[in-house]
């Protein structure tokens, strides 16, 4: 069966599981801007065990997701131990980009300075997204043009974690793929300006990809032309392979926050990886 189909298949036991996640924690919204989408959700954990703060970037092809509607990776990652922030941001077609990463610059310096008002230590911040998520998150923390354009401050973040990005848009890429791009870029923008892989400069910030060879939607190109350019430039970097049978575009960026550490090695990983660093 193809991967393409394998991902179609799996939405609707995905649904079903994400409808019975208990909600332990209640998050805070805090808004950032004007627009509806331009919040953020904060979740302290019951029983804290992490000095690190995971900040959080929503996938959804950037035409769709938002915060609220992946509140259960706030609630596995705060029921895990950790202080966890969930950043949204306007969506395409009807935004543009760069609105995607304006948002997620503005939205990361309200949400430093909302931690640093509650007394919260921000020294120790992972950023962290899946597809469309990582994809924003990765330019936010690799891309010094970025930063000195949107004046953002990123000497406290520690590390990294992208989860099914599309980090690279050369080489093959799913139809689904062309047409969110087509939806996310405005017609003759220079889409160098919103790639990950052209944007990345040199950075001490270690990262982990967490990619799939099954992802029927991101190919697995995506995660490796960035992992050699950040080997190239001297960057810090390690390409996971998911190596769990639930291995579909959307199971494995969202679907293992569904899971256990015990029953999904990715997320055993990702929450390894973050106590190491």
């Amino acid at each position: 069966m193809k991967d393409s189909t394998r991902e179609s298949l799996s939405y609707w036991g995905l649904y079903m599981k994400m409808l019975k996640v208990k909600k332990e924690i209640k998050p805070q919204s805090v808004s950032y801007g004007n627009d509806r989408q331009q919040y953020f959700l904060y979740y302290e954990p019951n029983n804290r065990t992490s000095d690190k703060v995971i900040v959080w970037v929503h996938g959804g092809g950037w035409n769709a997701g938002s915060p609220k509607l992946f509140d259960f990776v706030g609630q596995c990652v705060a029921g895990n131990g950790c202080r966890f922030l969930s950043l949204g941001y306007r969506l395409s077609p009807k935004n543009k980009y760069p609105c995607q990463i304006e948002d997620v610059c503005d939205g990361y310096k309200a949400a430093i300075a909302f931690l640093n008002k509650k007394g919260i230590d921000t020294s120790k911040i992972v950023m962290s997204g899946s597809s469309a998520g990582a994809h924003l998150s990765a330019i936010l923390c690799y891309s010094n043009k970025i930063q000195e354009q949107y004046d953002v401050d990123i000497s406290h973040v520690i590390g990294f974690i992208g989860v099914g990005g599309p980090y690279s848009f050369s080489g093959k890429q799913s139809l689904s793929v062309r047409l969110l791009l087509d939806q996310l870029f405005a017609k003759g923008y220079d889409r160098t300006q919103g790639e990950p892989c052209a944007l990345m400069t040199k950075s001490a910030i270690p990262m982990l990809l967490i990619q799939s060879k099954h992802d029927g939607l991101i190919a697995y190109s995506c995660a490796e032309d960035f992992y050699h350019k950040a080997h190239a430039l001297g960057n810090p970097c390690e390409l996971y392979s998911v190596v769990d049978k639930k291995n579909t575009h959307s199971w494995y960026t969202a679907g293992m926050f569904l899971e256990t550490r015990e029953t999904n090695q990715g997320l055993d990983k990702f929450f390894t990886w973050i106590e190491k660093i």
